[in-house]
């Protein structure tokens, strides 16, 4: 175990083949997006290295990148921290995929096809089953799968790439308040393909605003609680 505190077992194997940097910083961003490494956390470089089993310089390259990304903070004399999110940037953010969402629920009850409402259906109940095992991790990949899955029906794809740009944000803000969302989440992912298998375009665009700001002032709610 890191002595910052990694959690056993957390670490993910490096994919092959692809440039080192590469797939060093994509295992760093997993392990901070689902929050194996904390907002504030000390990212020590000989340990991540060790870990990863690489040496320090794709390591070094990764936090550059991740620092100009914004996902890590490099301090002069200190070294490299988890960025920690102030409370205007995950407004920012939640807004921005409230608006996004809401229209790929309004073309996904447009376009969406019976096998499409099947899929939906079916990660539904595979959410639902995360929930009731108390399994954070799966919930939150179950949520992300299926409001990915929205996006993919409404059909539009430049919609789809400018989401694909937040996802792993809403994922890093989302882990946290799995859990107090619990349930009452998937219930409302029910009622959003309710309204999609309906083709009931402001219904799904309505109950997707309302999904998606309850989530963001859960967020916010926690961060103040």
């Amino acid at each position: 175990m890191l002595s910052t505190g990694l959690p056993q077992g957390a670490v993910p194997k490096l994919e092959r083949p692809g440039p080192l940097r590469d797939r060093v910083y994509e295992a760093l961003l997993e392990l901070i997006t689902t929050r194996a490494l904390q907002p504030g956390q000390h990212l020590v470089e000989s340990e991540l290295a060790g870990h990863l089993g690489v040496s320090r310089q794709p390591v070094r390259e990764a936090l550059q990148r991740l620092n100009t990304e914004g996902w890590v903070d490099l301090r002069p004399a200190q070294g490299a921290f988890v960025h920690e999110p102030t409370e205007a940037e995950a407004d920012q953010l939640l807004t921005v995929r409230t608006l996004l969402e809401a229209e790929a629920a309004r073309l996904a009850a447009a376009n969406a096809t019976s096998a499409g409402i099947k899929a939906l259906e079916e990660l539904c109940a595979e959410g639902e089953k995360a929930v009731a095992a108390a399994d954070v991790d799966g919930t939150v990949a179950m949520n992300a799968r299926f409001h990915a899955l929205i996006m993919e029906l409404a059909g539009n794809a430049v919609l789809a790439e400018l989401a694909a740009q937040v996802d792993r944000r809403v994922r890093w803000y989302y882990t946290p308040i799995a859990r107090q969302r619990g349930h009452q989440s998937w219930i409302e992912h029910r009622a959003l393909i309710a309204a999609i298998a309906e083709r009931d375009e402001q219904r799904a665009t309505q109950l997707m605003r309302e999904h998606t700001e309850h989530t963001r002032r859960s967020y916010h709610a926690r961060q103040q609680g």
